[in-house]
């Protein structure tokens, strides 16, 4: 492959761990960063604008052919924090629920969970750009990211998804994992993985450089998102893409 290799990152405080190293000099020869939020990144993956994205897992069976090509990812194995349904009312009074435009993983998986675990008659609503403020009564949101964290100050309830999960399957959930549209060459895989794991390894570095006013982030990085690509994730990442089928 003799032409750039465009990679998709995400532009939130989960993701700076691992694109830590290359925000620090680590370089791959050929390749090119495009940040921008997680539907946007799989919609580019999709569309073949970049070779391999950060991407919500959902998309997985859309894309003609896919390789996962990290040892890390995007996970948790308990309450992972950032991705709740958020209401002003108990789970079982909840009438409507809002569902954040920028992930396809965390729609999907409130989908599933309001079906299959929690069986809600609920009605569902695409988000709008400020539909945090719609979070009232019996409507509900799920909200994701940075912005789920200020949320978690606001709103009386909050249900998180990725502990919901672990309750309904006893596996744990992968939200996102760098995959590739196209076979990419062993040594840049190499090199790729080689990063994602630097920054993994200067936490305390991460945590140094980044601000959450609303969250812990050493807590984040060390207990609520869970980063290697473990047998067991790719069990719960089979299972969820089960449910899709």
């Amino acid at each position: 492959m003799n032409k750039t290799i465009k990679v998709g990152a995400v532009s939130y405080l989960n993701t700076k761990p691992l694109m830590y190293a290359f925000k620090h000099g680590f370089k791959i020869e050929g390749m090119e960063i495009v940040e921008q939020y997680p539907a946007k990144v799989a919609s580019m993956l999709l569309s073949d604008e970049i070779d391999v994205g950060l991407v919500p897992v959902a998309i997985i069976p859309k894309l003609k052919e896919h390789y996962i090509i990290s040892n890390y990812c995007i996970g948790a194995e308990q309450e992972v924090a950032s991705v709740c349904l958020f209401s002003e009312v108990p789970l079982e009074k909840i009438e409507k629920i809002i569902l954040d435009y920028q992930s396809r993983t965390s729609v999907a998986l409130a989908r599933i969970l309001i079906k299959n675990y929690w069986k809600l008659p609920v009605v569902f609503e695409e988000a709008k750009e400020n539909f945090r403020e719609e979070i009232k009564g019996t409507t509900a949101a799920v909200v994701i990211g940075d912005r789920a964290f200020e949320q978690r100050k606001i709103s009386a309830y909050k249900y998180d998804l990725a502990e919901a999960w672990i309750q309904f399957t006893g596996l744990p959930f992968v939200f996102a994992a760098w995959v590739s549209n196209k076979k990419l060459p062993e040594d840049f895989v190499e090199q790729f993985n080689e990063a994602n794991k630097k920054g993994l390894e200067t936490i305390d570095l991460v945590v140094s450089e980044n601000v959450s006013p609303h969250y812990d982030l050493k807590k984040y990085y060390t207990e609520n998102i869970s980063y290697d690509l473990t047998v067991e994730k790719q069990k719960g990442l089979e299972k969820f893409l089960s449910f899709l089928i």
